[in-house]
């Protein structure tokens, strides 16, 4: 006997919230805005707008489903099921978070604050969610947005909707050996401010300011793309170290990899620098198209 479907609602904290974790009160937290020059209306506005749209999508999900809730901060430690519908109530940046944690469940985007968000990621209204839960559990309408992914020579994997970022966990230069799949001999040994591999979705952040700042003759790819760039960041020649690798473009079945060499690197997706693999000297990890894609429903 199949289980019924599962709703799960993404949410994150609203500044009003996070105001009142760090000042206890709102009177405290509206004393600390006004010393700022800020008003503490328009934050509680916002705040309101998002709890009603939870309240309005909660509202729409069957009576016939299940239904759970987990915020940004638990997202790691929130077990999906294979028949979840996951929905994000946010902004577009709350939808790459979720994705890394999915295997394929389809993904419905909220806006809580039209005009305000770009709506790349969350494109539908709250209005809209009861048709929307249906249609992703009956498996259609949606796009196929292209992932990245980081596999550890220790067996560690990291995959992100946007883009991976490695480097030191720090401000200090990152020493490392960069080559392709199937290169001869170890790479070249570079020190740098890190490396950038992103997709199509990231191709409107990150990625495409690398991008521009480099007049790469590439073009970006579009999120459904199975394609990936990458860049190395501010790349320093020494007599030890070189620039002649940095920047390329990885299709199907290419990989980048890259071999530590100092005494700590981390790989993160998407800016969740809580959830990075850590790699010490000597650690190997390829960076490539991930198996796994996020479906996003339009």
């Amino acid at each position: 006997m199949s289980l019924a479907p599962r709703a799960v609602l993404v949410h994150r904290r609203t500044e009003y919230e996070e105001l009142l974790a760090r000042h206890g009160t709102h009177g405290q937290a509206a004393f600390f805005l006004s010393s700022r020059g800020r008003s503490i209306d328009e934050v509680v506005r916002r705040h309101d707008r998002t709890r009603e749209a939870l309240r309005e999508v909660a509202a729409a999900v069957p009576l016939t489903w299940r239904s759970s809730r987990v915020e940004r901060a638990d997202l790691d430690r929130f077990l999906f099921a294979p028949e979840d519908v996951v929905v994000v109530v946010g902004q577009d940046g709350l939808v790459a978070n979720t994705a890394k944690y999915l295997r394929g469940q389809p993904v419905v985007g909220i806006d809580t604050d039209p005009g305000r968000n770009p709506g790349v990621l969350v494109r539908h209204r709250c209005a809209d969610a009861a048709a929307l839960l249906r249609a992703a559990a009956a498996g259609g309408g949606a796009q196929e947005l292209t992932m990245v992914e980081a596999v550890a020579d220790d067996t560690q994997r990291l995959v992100a909707l946007n883009e991976i970022y490695l480097g030191s966990p720090g401000h200090q230069t990152a020493r490392y050996r960069l080559g392709s799949d199937g290169e001869q001999g170890p790479g070249e040994a570079q020190a740098s401010s890190g490396v950038l591999v992103g997709t199509g979705t990231g191709a409107t952040g990150w990625l495409r300011s690398l991008w521009l700042e480099r007049g790469s003759p590439v073009g970006l790819p579009a999120p459904c793309d199975r394609r990936l760039l990458w860049f190395v960041r501010e790349a320093w020649p020494s007599p030890t170290t070189g620039t002649t690798k940095v920047a390329g473009e990885l299709g199907r079945g290419q990989g980048l990899q890259l071999t530590v060499e100092s005494d700590r690197m981390v790989v993160f997706g998407d800016g969740m620098e809580s959830d990075a693999l850590e790699l010490t000297w000597g650690q190997s990890v390829r960076l490539g198209i991930a198996e796994t894609a996020l479906h996003l429903v339009t």
